[in-house]
């Protein structure tokens, strides 16, 4: 890509193609003499304080009514798959108990020491709460890696199972599974916790083998790291596929439904160990991708002009790289493989507050979750606990195409 660079002020000589348009050229970090864009917190003239802080705010500020609406949606939905629920409970599970059950954990309040609020607080607390907690955790962190990946790789179909990491987090939970399903006794716990851990640490060496297999005389190409990435991941859910082969054949159903939950995805377990174990990657997630939004930007327009504006881009990719596999091994290794929330996600935020890093992230996450959170509320009420990524499956492609097609459509 070609640009044009004067003494105070840099505007990209193009747009770029996969994302409607790019930030406003006084929004990114100007240039003078040979000195790299300056670093926040400095500014030419003024209270430099003051004035990074409000062209740092301005997008979100111009999108706040947006994101709050995000925000609000997203709440609404994860109190409502609290509330709603199957028709057996549906009478007894109302909002003024579920508030009761929330102010009695979270506020130390009296409950009514009878049988039916102890049968609500294992349904209520022990199950629902932190399954609409996990569904947000998951759809954040899917969407934030679909958003940094397809950045980085300046690829709109780029997404966390297209790099390879999915496909590997969910087969070294499979594995671990079968290989801990038998141990019975002090041992069967083990069998619990095994399954995650061995997601996580297979996603982490996926990525590190697809990392390896890109590289070029310690350089990355972000093309031969997506295709790289398609390669593995093929060849891992291959893997995948032939043991739910074998498990069929070996008429083992309890095995075989273990493989397809995490070829599907499915939160339908989980409790507050999982959401223990999102919680810090959520964190850590926000804070590295949330604090790199300017490189995004920069990289979003072509690495020849990220370097040119100072951008270490080695290094910038391999943080980026690892940061998005780091939170997509730990949402894989909970709810096992949900398609499309990485891919399609990240282009419905840029539709709604454009291609900037500071406002899209925020708005990614929130409609990440508010779209795993639905998905498995319509599941468990209307589906019959069918699992999420078919129906995340049924929605993206078809929502994906209209996206791809109203491009197309445009001059």
């Amino acid at each position: 890509m070609r640009s044009t660079c004067t003494r105070n002020s840099f505007r990209p000589a193009q747009k770029v193609d996969h994302i409607s348009a790019t930030a406003p050229a006084s929004e990114v970090p100007p240039r003078s003499g040979t000195q790299a864009a300056l670093p926040s917190g400095r500014h030419p003239s003024g209270d430099p304080n003051q004035t990074v802080l409000k062209r740092e705010l301005a997008p979100i500020r111009r999108h706040a009514g947006i994101l709050l609406a995000l925000g609000l949606a997203l709440v609404a939905v994860m109190v409502l798959s609290v509330v709603m629920g199957d028709s057996d409970v549906a009478r007894v599970v109302t909002l003024p108990r579920v508030l009761a059950i929330s102010s009695h954990h979270l506020f130390h309040t009296a409950l009514p020491d009878t049988n039916l609020f102890d049968q609500l607080d294992a349904i209520v607390w022990g199950q629902r709460v932190p399954r609409a907690l996990c569904g947000a955790l998951v759809g954040m962190l899917l969407a934030m890696a679909g958003v940094a990946f397809q950045s980085l790789l300046r690829n709109p179909l780029a997404d966390p199972y297209m790099v390879g990491v999915s496909a590997g987090a969910a087969l070294g939970s499979v594995l671990v599974g079968l290989a801990t399903a038998s141990l019975v006794g002090s041992a069967a716990a083990i069998a619990v916790i095994a399954p995650p851990i061995g997601a996580f640490i297979a996603g982490l060496l996926t990525m590190t083998g697809v990392y390896a297999l890109s590289q070029k005389s310690g350089r990355l190409s972000t093309q031969t790291f997506l295709l790289g990435g398609i390669v593995v991941g093929t060849l891992l859910w291959s893997v995948m596929q032939l043991t739910l082969a074998l498990a069929i054949r070996a008429q083992d159903p309890g095995r075989a439904a273990t493989i397809l939950s995490q070829q599907l995805g499915s939160i339908q377990f989980v409790g507050w160990g999982e959401v223990a174990m999102l919680v810090p990657f959520g964190l850590a997630g926000m804070v590295i991708l949330g604090t790199a939004w300017r490189e995004l930007n920069l990289v979003a327009l072509g690495e020849e002009s990220a370097a040119h504006l100072g951008v270490d881009v080695e290094s910038f990719k391999r943080r980026i790289i690892i940061s998005g596999s780091l939170v997509t091994a730990a949402a894989v290794s909970v709810a096992g493989i949900i398609a499309f929330v990485g891919m399609v996600v990240p282009h419905i935020g840029r539709r709604l507050v454009g291609p900037d890093h500071r406002s899209l992230l925020p708005a990614a996450m929130l409609l990440g979750g508010f779209v795993i959170v639905a998905s498995d509320w319509a599941s468990r009420v209307f589906l019959n606990g069918i699992e999420i990524g078919v129906i995340t499956s049924l929605i993206g492609g078809p929502v994906f195409c209209y996206l791809l097609r109203r491009r197309l459509a445009q001059p």
